[in-house]
């Protein structure tokens, strides 16, 4: 038995664009001190928390107690009226021949409501999801893909993750699966494919159309290893 386990925002969701947007709107207001936008583009794939932590150590200002909630609040509502699914994330997801799951440095309720408001909860229909608060270190540490690996029954070798960060794909590869890279998201820019090859990617594309035959090759490839131990 296997799965393939996507991450949602900036794989299943095109949600990374709109969540950065907002954040540098309410850092650039807050710290104006700090270079906010350079320094987001060295935090793709870190939660909110630690980004906005992160960019406080850089400000002689300090942000309110409520900060986090306030930029999540934001870029929440933000994303109820704005997100769309990736192009290909649905017929991705109903064509995989093994088990799915999702998982995801951000808080389940943002995941469910993303995955709701654009449908993709239908075509998961009740797939293992894993998020953040379930793990004491997100990614890019390894906890959220060895507890989905756990749940699922499965060794982490089972499985193949799709990551659009250098965050998530050095979060599974030290989890020990497989990585396709994702670089299909509007946020990304055109050297992100070298970055994910250079974090452990086996594979990266650009259009979710391309995994089916990515995950026919990844299987054949592991049964070939089984078969000649």
């Amino acid at each position: 038995m296997s799965a393939v386990i996507f991450d949602c925002d900036g794989v299943l969701v095109d949600s990374e664009i709109l969540a950065e947007h907002t954040l540098q709107t309410h850092l650039e207001a807050w710290l104006p001190d700090v270079d906010v936008a350079a320094e987001l583009n060295q935090a793709l794939g870190m939660t909110t928390a630690n980004i906005i932590a992160h960019l406080q150590t850089l400000s002689r200002h300090t942000l309110a107690f409520d900060a986090v909630d306030q930029v999540d609040a934001a870029i929440e509502a933000r994303l109820s009226r704005e997100l769309r699914p990736l192009p290909g994330a649905a017929d991705a997801i109903r064509s995989c021949p093994f088990m799915t799951a999702v998982v995801s440095n951000s808080h389940r309720r943002r995941v469910e409501a993303s995955l709701a408001v654009t449908g993709l909860d239908k075509a998961l229909d009740g797939a293992l999801i894993v998020t953040a608060e379930q793990v004491a270190n997100p990614k890019p540490a390894p906890d959220l893909y060895l507890l989905a690996a756990k749940t699922l029954e499965l060794s982490p070798r089972a499985c193949l993750a799709v990551e659009d960060s250098v965050a998530g794909v050095r979060a599974a590869v030290a989890a020990g699966l497989t990585v396709v890279g994702f670089v299909g998201a509007s946020h990304l820019d055109a050297r992100q494919a070298e970055r994910l090859f250079d974090a452990g990617a086996w594979r990266v594309i650009a259009h979710l159309e391309e995994l089916e035959s990515l995950i026919a090759l990844w299987s054949a490839d592991g049964l070939a290893a089984r078969s000649s131990r």
